[in-house]
C-alpha cells in the first residue's frame, strides 16, 4: 500500500512539473523577429501612427486592463528594453462567460503566424496599411481554421477568448531599421474614435494605460529568466467604469 501511495505522489509531481513547463514555455519572452526584407518603420524619425480603427475585443465585457511595461505576468520585452511586460492583458468581468467574448481583427492585413498555446491559439497579423506593424493576439478560440497567408479584414471576428483560465493579451511590434523589432503599446496605434470607447469607461488619457520607459527605468524590476522576482511600486492596472 505504501508503495502505491508513493507511486501516485510521484505521478502527481511529474504531471505538475509538465504543466508548469507548458505554461512557462508557452508564455516565453522570445519574440519572432521580422525578416530582413520586411518593410521597416523608424519610430524615432516618423513617430507612431494612429491607424487602428477597430477594438480587437468586446470592451463592454472587460473589467480592467494591464498597463504597458507592467510587472504582472512575465517579462515580455524587446531588444531595446528588458524585464517588463510590454503586452496589455484584458481581464473580463467576473460575472460574464469569458469564453463568449468576441475577438476581432484589429486591422486589415495578412496572418503571419498561427501558434497553438497552452490555452487557445495565438494569431499574428501584419497590417496592410502599415506592413511594419504586426499585431499578436493570444488565447483565441478560433471560429474557423486560419493559416499563415490568410487575409483578414478590420473588424472581422476571428474567434472568441479561450475562457476563464487566462486573460486576453495583445501586443504590437514594429519592424525597426535594425530588424530586431520594437514593441509599442496597442493604445499608441488606435485612432481617437477607438480611444473614445475607453474614455467612455473612465480612461482619461492614453498615458494612463502606459508606464513610460523613463518611469519604468526609474523603478526597475528584477527578473530570473522570464519571471519577475521583485514586487512593483507602481500601479499596474486600469479599472474601467
Amino acid at each position: 500500500m505504501k508503495n502505491i501511495v508513493e507511486q501516485i505522489k510521484n505521478q502527481i509531481s511529474t504531471l505538475c512539473l509538465i504543466y508548469l513547463i507548458v505554461i512557462i514555455t508557452s508564455c516565453s519572452k522570445e519574440i519572432e523577429k521580422p525578416d530582413s526584407s520586411a518593410e521597416i518603420w523608424d519610430i524615432d524619425q516618423k513617430g507612431i501612427p494612429e491607424f487602428v480603427a477597430t477594438n480587437y475585443i468586446e470592451l463592454d465585457q472587460i473589467y480592467r486592463i494591464l498597463k504597458f511595461r507592467s510587472a504582472v505576468g512575465h517579462d515580455y520585452s524587446d531588444a531595446f528594453e528588458d524585464c517588463r511586460n510590454m503586452k496589455h492583458y484584458f481581464e473580463p468581468r467576473g460575472e460574464v462567460d469569458w469564453s463568449t467574448i468576441k475577438i476581432y481583427a484589429p486591422v486589415s492585413g495578412t496572418i503571419t503566424r498561427v501558434e497553438n498555446e497552452w490555452a487557445g491559439t495565438k494569431i499574428e497579423v501584419e497590417s496592410a496599411d502599415y506592413p511594419a506593424f504586426r499585431f499578436s493576439i493570444f488565447h483565441i478560440n478560433l471560429t474557423a481554421v486560419r493559416n499563415v497567408g490568410d487575409k483578414l479584414v478590420s473588424g472581422e471576428q476571428i474567434g472568441t477568448h479561450i475562457g476563464s483560465q487566462t486573460m486576453s493579451d495583445i501586443s504590437v511590434i514594429v519592424n525597426d531599421p535594425t530588424h530586431q523589432g520594437r514593441i509599442v503599446s496597442y493604445f499608441d496605434v488606435i485612432k481617437d474614435e477607438v480611444f473614445n470607447e475607453y474614455s467612455n469607461r473612465g480612461v482619461t488619457s492614453r498615458a494612463n494605460l502606459i508606464i513610460s520607459k523613463a518611469i519604468r527605468d526609474a523603478n526597475p524590476l528584477t527578473c530570473s529568466g522570464d519571471t519577475f522576482v521583485t514586487s512593483d511600486t507602481l500601479e499596474n492596472w486600469i479599472y474601467l467604469n
